[in-house]
């Protein structure tokens, strides 16, 4: 009987559809497993053949859990609002919702025909009203509190209240703005409720604060750093500029501590545990005010607060450095700099801060005029600005030690700012300081004799008495932008009292999208909820009204930002666990049951993106006494990358000619992506083809080698924009899922990158037929099982199949278990095995990885239930135990042949069967050998 995947994984998915088999119940009976996949934003390209590879090792894993006898939680959703629907939105007039309707149905028949193992009745999307309340829900928590640094938790606004009613904020330890004033109870007390709105705004941990963002003039809205790629936008490539806006920002920087500590508590890949510890950047040291001498402007004198991680050097400063963008700049550069320094700030606005941090050999700064005190020798300090100086980093200004830092001592050489000799070339790294401490700090008596720690104890104790500065730990972590200046995101439930945020009550939830006519800003530069006509809030009647009802009595504006992407992903992973709850986010029962993921796979793209921001909300979440544990991940992997292999062609420069790969030589060429549907196996170009597709070719000349364009190739990130992208439904049409979860598995570790290769998939594809065919040995090729006891030899083949294949799915090194499957069918295979025990377990073990023709094995086996829940097969080592031997037979040392016999034999036995053996008399030629010598268990060496 042939083959014939297209029909058995076309039954078998409707077989799972239809039975929900993967259907997941909260059933505190059972042991449970949660495995999470990142869930996908759901473009119009639908997949290629690397987005399933971290989904198929996720479902190997979940369906292994399910043989061994875990209730596995394995959902999916759509990470569905987004700037591509958008500005798809925006070119055609056509509404994000129904394009990322079309997207999710294009995803979901590509995830349904690889066979995961989904539990699709728990399917989420963040574009869904019924799942976005929930985030404006989390949103509204986070406003209604603040930080106690003390109790180290977020706690409601109304016990700060409470607290400011009767003591004011002096003694309090919280997180809050740098300019929040200290007021007693009797000033708080007096002042008036708009004000305290203000004063509490400073403390809650989602607030309106001006803020320096990355804005897309052509996108009309604010970026992610991670969206920003050499100065301009990663979708469409348009410049992106520094601005000043009023933003909702999350205080996530007050739990940068414990975002630390709970690094050391997950099981998730050192390099990614590394790229947060230097996201969020611990440093210890001391904050410094210089004040400056009075402004050209308005003779007022400024006090300059910088973070130094190195107070010991404070004498060592020369200059001091202010980002561009800091608030200061302006008020203290005199007339006579003004112009060069406005065009530096302009220059600098257009420069990503992802790219002033990179470029560390580029110099460039501006002298404002103005100077600074120092706190100790009251020397004139220069005060400059320059773009590695980054605003939103520490306090937006340093103090320059050319001698301590190499590119302070640059930046000084470049401009010919003075620098003492005494300080040239001098190391003061902490090895060096003890002999060389004296010399840098010449104008510090009190720093006599002391080591690098007790220097900086004591510049600290120093500047504390003038009241100049304190210890202090610092974080590079800033808090996060969470407004956009988009459509297709979630509204804010807010509107506007008098200038000041006020909620909407939580039991109106969800806030919904008006319509609009466009989907750009206004034309006054307002977001895109600036178009619709009916977007206030009647606190009457607690509904959404035209805006032409706005009298501010009653009738308020609506927020007119929504949310960024991160906002639906950041809580979607406990959503999961009680989807359905209309009136709680999730019920405790829910949660208390799966608590944690267990397993989630997803990109490294997301270190500091969606991970840190997940871990902040989920720390939230726990402090409300929501969520159980304040880590929701025990076990992250990050899967590696599948490239693509690209095709070019080339067109020498100057012409309007395209030269084959062979032919190129020293020509000066430029190399143009081609679509690889293209190009054949042999690397052929279909010319015609080319110039259908690229129709600007279509009269250039095609200099060919042998009558054939050849292509370059080149291996590259599998992507849309370099054509080198394979649809996995071509793969599944002409070789099945099987084949292609086998073959992703096969290509190398879950963790690297690899190659595709489409003609590599034929070998595994081989190995299906093979198997196949083991269980069809019937004389016209029909399906055939023996009853009976196996035989020792196929028990061998088939529990060291077990002990391997399990051994590699719990430590995730899939590839080498499809290696293991073949040599085991192979085996398998030569010994003729059709024993039903045998068969039977080789089905189970091989159904997570090959879930189709398992499941059809299974029911040909007379199985009436789903392979799904079979109990994985049991590994039992008296089945490897050697009872026999291999003997190499040798004469005068050279092997000659092999003798199979009994480990248990003596010497003498040994020796007995061997001599007789055909082929020892057939060696010796009726001779007689001086010695025999036999190792028991090794070998035998006949001499003579």
């Amino acid at each position: 009987m042939k083959y014939n995947f297209r029909e058995i994984e076309a039954r078998w998915q409707k077989y799972w559809a239809e039975n929900k088999t993967f259907k997941a119940t909260n059933d505190p009976g059972q042991k449970k497993y949660y495995v999470l996949d990142m869930f996908p934003y759901p473009s119009g390209a639908g997949l290629h053949v690397g987005h399933p590879l971290g989904y198929i090792a996720s479902d190997i894993y979940a369906r292994y859990k399910r043989h061994k006898g875990f209730n596995v939680l394995h959902p999916m959703g759509y990470d569905s609002f987004g700037l591509p629907a958008e500005q798809y939105a925006i070119q055609t007039g056509q509404h994000p919702a129904i394009t990322t309707e079309k997207n999710i149905k294009r995803y979901r028949e590509q995830m349904d025909k690889i066979g995961f193992s989904y539990d699709w009745d728990r399917e989420v999307r963040t574009s869904d009203p019924k799942y976005y309340k929930w985030t404006q829900w989390v949103f509204m928590q986070l406003f209604k509190s603040w930080y106690n640094y003390k109790s180290d938790k977020a706690e409601p606004i109304e016990q700060l209240v409470s607290r400011f009613e009767k003591e004011g904020n002096t003694n309090l330890n919280a997180a809050c703005d740098e300019d929040t004033p200290e007021f007693s109870a009797r000033e708080w007390n007096s002042f008036s409720e708009e004000h305290r709105q203000q004063i509490l705004l400073k403390y809650r941990l989602t607030y309106l604060a001006d803020t320096e963002v990355n804005w897309c003039p052509a996108l009309g809205t604010v970026l992610a750093n991670d969206e920003v790629v050499n100065g301009v936008s990663e979708r469409g490539g348009h410049p992106v500029i520094r601005k000043k806006m009023t933003q909702w920002s999350m205080r996530i920087t007050a739990y940068a501590q414990r975002l630390l500590d709970g690094l050391a508590t997950v099981d998730w890949p050192q390099s990614l545990k590394d790229a947060q510890t230097n996201w969020i950047g611990r440093s210890e040291g001391a904050s410094v005010t210089f004040e400056t001498f009075p402004a050209e402007r308005d003779r007022k004198v400024y006090p300059i607060e910088v973070f130094t991680t190195r107070p010991d050097t404070i004498f060592g400063v020369s200059f001091m450095t202010l980002a561009p963008e800091h608030e200061l700049v302006q008020k203290i550069t005199t007339e006579a700099q003004r112009d060069e320094v406005e065009s530096y700030v302009e220059a600098t606005a257009k420069r990503s801060e992802r790219d002033r941090l990179s470029d560390v050999k580029r110099i460039s700064g501006a002298f404002t005029g103005a100077y600074a005190r120092h706190p100790f020798t009251g020397a004139k300090i220069p005060i400059w600005i320059g773009d590695y100086v980054l605003a939103g980093y520490g306090t937006g200004a340093v103090m320059s030690v050319p001698c301590g830092d190499q590119r302070d001592y640059d930046f000084a050489k470049y401009f010919d700012i003075p620098i003492p000799n005494i300080f040239e070339g001098v190391d003061i790294s902490e090895e060096a300081y003890a002999d060389k401490a004296n010399t840098v700090i010449a104008n510090s008596n009190f720093l006599d004799g002391l080591n690098y720690k007790q220097a900086t104890r004591k510049v600290i104790e120093e500047l504390e008495k003038l009241g100049m500065g304190k210890g202090k730990i610092n974080y590079r972590l800033r808090d996060a932008v969470f407004s956009r200046q988009r459509y297709w995101g979630e509204p804010f439930p807010v509107y506007y009292r008098e200038g000041l945020p006020q909620l909407i009550g939580e039991e109106h939830l969800p806030l919904t999208l008006p319509e609009v006519e466009k989907y750009l800003p206004t034309e006054t530069g307002d977001p895109p909820l600036g178009n619709a006509s009916v977007w206030a809030w009647d606190v009457t009647k607690a509904q959404v009204v035209s805006n032409d009802l706005i009298d501010n009595q009653t009738v308020f504006p609506l927020e007119l930002n929504t949310m960024p992407g991160w906002a639906g992903s950041s809580q979607y992973f406990n959503r999961y666990m009680d989807p359905w709850n209309d009136d709680e986010i999730y019920s405790q029962d829910a949660i208390n049951y799966w608590r944690e993921v267990d397993l989630y796979i997803g990109g490294v793209e997301h270190a500091t993106g969606h991970l840190l921001y997940s871990r902040f909300w989920q720390k939230f979440m726990f402090d409300l006494g929501i969520a159980p544990v304040d880590e929701y991940a025990c076990k992250l992997i990050n899967q590696g990358m599948i490239l693509g292999t690209s095709a070019f062609v080339y067109r020498e420069e100057g012409t309007n000619r395209l030269i084959s790969k062979g032919l190129v030589g020293d020509a000066k060429v430029a190399p143009i992506h081609a679509d690889v549907s293209l190009i054949n196996a042999s690397d052929e170009l279909d010319i015609e083809a080319f110039k259908q597709w690229r129709p600007e070719f279509s009269d250039s000349e095609f200099i060919l080698e042998d009558g054939k364009y050849l292509v370059g190739r080149e291996v590259e990130k599998m992507s849309k924009s370099k054509y080198n992208v394979v649809n996995p439904d071509e793969i599944c049409t002409d070789y099945g899922a099987d084949a292609l979860r086998l073959y992703e598995m096969f290509l190398g570790p879950l963790e690297q990158a690899k190659p595709w290769n489409t003609a590599g998939i034929t070998g595994v594809y081989g190995f299906l037929k093979k198997l196949w065919k083991l269980y069809h040995s019937g004389a016209d090729g029909s399906f055939y099982v023996e009853e009976g006891e196996p035989d020792k030899t196929a028990l061998k083949s088939l529990h060291k199949t077990i002990k391997k294949v399990e051994e590699d799915i719990e430590n995730f090194s899939f590839n080498t278990s499809v290696s293991t499957f073949m040599i085991c069918v192979n085996e398998l295979s030569s010994q003729k095995c059709s024993n039903r025990e045998i068969l039977s377990g080789l089905s189970v073990l091989i159904s997570p990885y090959a879930p189709h023709i398992a499941e059809e094995l299974w029911h040909k086996l007379g199985h009436t239930t789903s392979i799904a829940t079979a109990p994985f097969p049991v590994f039992d080592a008296k089945y490897l135990v050697e009872d026999t031997k291999d003997y190499p037979i040798s004469f005068n040392g050279k092997l000659r042949f092999t003798l199979e016999l009994p480990l248990d034999m003596s010497k003498e036995e040994i020796e007995k069967v061997v001599m007789e053996h055909e082929k020892t008399q057939a060696q010796l030629q009726g001779r007689t050998p001086k010695r025999v010598i036999v190792v028991p268990g090794k070998i035998v060496n006949i001499v003579g």
